[in-house]
């Protein structure tokens, strides 16, 4: 599964347990469709800034994905987790732009 994140001025596609998360982060259930109205969009930000700054270390999550032993990462270090704050950037971007211009932010299935 895939989650389309978009407002008026860009949209951006994310893995499903990634983007779930992310919607959790945000304040929000997690259930796919949903919008947030700009009015919430900063406070939901806050949200997922602050979460990030608590869980962003943290590998996202990634359908079926093995985590790589360290021996395998040590061999080829291009095998490392993406991180959930690698994912986040182009999540945050999309919203402070939405936040700077006044609109609203929707996810649906992808």
């Amino acid at each position: 599964m895939l989650v389309r994140f978009s407002t008026r001025y860009g949209q951006l596609t994310m893995f499903g347990d990634a983007g779930t998360r992310m919607l959790k982060l945000l304040g929000h259930s997690g259930t796919i469709p949903g919008a947030i109205v700009s009015a919430d969009l900063p406070a939901a930000l806050a949200s997922l800034k602050a979460g990030i700054e608590r869980e962003g270390h943290q590998p996202a999550p990634e359908p079926g994905a093995r985590v790589p032993t360290v021996e395998e990462l040590d061999a080829d270090p291009r095998r490392a987790p993406v991180s959930l704050r690698t994912r986040a950037v182009p999540l945050i971007e999309l919203i402070e732009t939405a936040v700077a211009r006044n609109a609203d932010l929707m996810w649906e299935r992808g």
